[in-house]
């Protein structure tokens, strides 16, 4: 019989030799070979892999975007076991293709992040004004996700030395954000404020942001905070909607453009910026030069100056 995870590990080690990551694929790939196994099937078919991939999740959901994901992962893999042993079939292409469509990001300026940060501090009841003026702040201040800061815990925010570690991010693998002297010292205040209150500790996890009866803040009350600052700052004006995620897509313009203005080797610091993004996928942090067209300008410039360096050493 077939030892399906043997496969799946030498799979992973291969493509991984190449450059990938492929976390998601390997606990995807993890859930396909269990039903494999129990089902005693040492063939890869079509039909297996479309009706797995197309399964509903527990609660019911489904969507063309999940079963995409979840075929682009198993195709892959058949394409290695058909070149092991030809009797592995490989779907077509497309089958559940779905086009992701990113949104383009809104970015705030300077001033905008200041009234955000003003109306926050203008909240009324729940002591609200004491709470999102610093969680807002420090999506504006880091780049970090929503759910990434939501999710800290207290062990995670290192106040002595001034670095967060985020432990629950998309890539599942931990990083460490260092933190602006001005950042560490309001993070400081707020730290001293929250701990005269009890703090509601879940599976021996005590969090760093809570609300008013110290129970971790959660992504509803946390959205509809900002919507209400949002419109006080009054950033809606021509059909516009800034989101609390276009904070952290203002911090990775912001930084890429002072890169550019100051001369700095861009090429080289992107990696650098993935990184601290949390990218797993270095074309996520790429996207933004292509998206904003002050970047997009830089990058051609860049380009150009390459290409003639490289017409000048050849002539």
């Amino acid at each position: 019989m077939i030892i399906w995870d043997e496969h799946v590990a030498d799979y992973l080690r291969l493509r991984r030799q190449l450059g990938f990551t492929l976390a998601w694929d390997e606990h995807l790939l993890g859930q396909f070979t269990e039903l494999l196994d129990a089902a005693g099937t040492s063939r890869l078919t079509t039909a297996g892999m479309v009706e797995w991939a197309g399964l509903p999740r527990d609660d019911g959901g489904a969507g063309a975007s999940r079963a995409a994901t979840r075929m682009k992962a198993v195709r892959s893999f058949a394409i290695y076991m058909n070149a092991v042993d030809p009797v592995h079939e490989v779907p077509p292409r497309g089958v559940f293709s779905h086009q992701a469509r990113r949104s383009t990001p809104y970015i705030y300026t300077p001033d905008q992040i200041t009234a955000l940060l003003e109306a926050a501090a203008g909240l009324r009841r729940f002591e609200r004004s004491r709470i999102y003026p610093v969680v807002f702040g420090l999506l504006a201040a880091t780049g970090m996700r929503v759910g990434e800061l939501l999710a800290l815990d207290d062990d995670e925010v290192d106040l002595d030395t001034g670095i967060i570690t985020v432990s629950r991010g998309k890539s599942r693998d931990p990083r460490l954000i260092p933190l602006h002297e001005t950042t560490k010292v309001v993070l400081t205040e707020y730290a001293v404020w929250r701990d005269q209150r009890d703090r509601v500790v879940a599976d021996d996890r005590t969090p760093f942001f809570t609300d008013h009866r110290g129970r971790r803040l959660t992504r509803f009350t946390t959205e509809y905070a900002f919507e209400h600052v949002r419109e006080t700052a009054r950033l809606t004006a021509d059909g516009a909607r800034p989101r609390m995620h276009d904070l952290r897509h203002t911090f990775a313009v912001t930084t890429l453009l002072g890169w550019y203005r100051s001369g700095a080797d861009v090429a080289g610091l992107l990696p650098r910026l993935s990184t601290y993004l949390g990218h797993t996928n270095p074309a996520n942090t790429y996207w933004y030069l292509s998206t904003i067209p002050e970047l997009l300008a830089h990058a051609a410039r860049m380009l150009g100056t390459v290409q003639g360096n490289m017409q000048e050493a050849g002539a």
